[in-house]
């Protein structure tokens, strides 16, 4: 694997980081970091996991820090940008997120029609108008929602069981929000499913 540097063009400061595979992929998963004024930024260990994963496959990954904290609103523009920068230069474009980056994950995937979306332990709602449950609706491709049964930090009740009700797939872990010890059966999970729909 090898990581480079990228500035994500667009009016907010996204620095990213690029995992590349041996040889040349024509795919890449753009990765969603969780919430930023929690520590959240593309060396989470699931992101980088996941990472590791994909490339291992012969996936690129294109993990990213949002720009200042800006509701929400500001986080999503930041998703739907690395993913136009990413469609810009691959043929199969994938999105994933964890816990904030979940929802942010699902909103920015339907809009700018990801071709496969993938969220961890996700945020049903970022705010009362982003609303990642409601989006499901408009969702077209292939789906998956992995969350941890004993996670009492993120609302991703409303979001699974929605997700349940339009047919995608969810998985369950037995863990907490962080998946302490799970990142790589976690990634392995998540992983598999973009190697094998992207």
């Amino acid at each position: 694997m090898q990581s480079n540097k990228v500035v994500v063009p667009g009016t907010r400061d996204v620095r990213a980081t690029l995992d590349a595979p041996a040889g040349k992929t024509n795919r890449i998963v753009v990765a969603c970091p969780p919430h930023p004024q929690f520590n959240g930024n593309r060396n989470d260990n699931r992101l980088v996991a996941l990472g590791e994963h994909l490339t291992d496959h012969g996936i690129a990954c294109l993990r990213f820090d949002y720009g200042d904290w800006d509701e929400g609103y500001g986080e999503r523009e930041d998703a739907r940008n690395a993913l136009r920068w990413a469609k810009k230069r691959y043929d199969s474009v994938g999105i994933f997120g964890f816990s904030f980056g979940g929802g942010v994950a699902a909103l920015a995937g339907a809009d700018e029609g990801a071709d496969v979306i993938g969220i961890l332990a996700p945020a049903s709602r970022l705010t009362d108008d982003l609303d990642a449950v409601a989006v499901l609706e408009t969702i077209g491709v292939p789906f998956k929602v992995l969350y941890a049964t004993r996670d009492d930090t993120a609302n991703w009740k409303p979001l699974v069981e929605r997700a349940e009700e339009l047919g995608f797939e969810t998985e369950a872990f037995s863990a907490d929000h962080f998946f302490v010890g799970q990142e790589q059966k976690v990634a392995r999970r998540l992983g598999d499913f973009f190697v094998e729909r992207l």
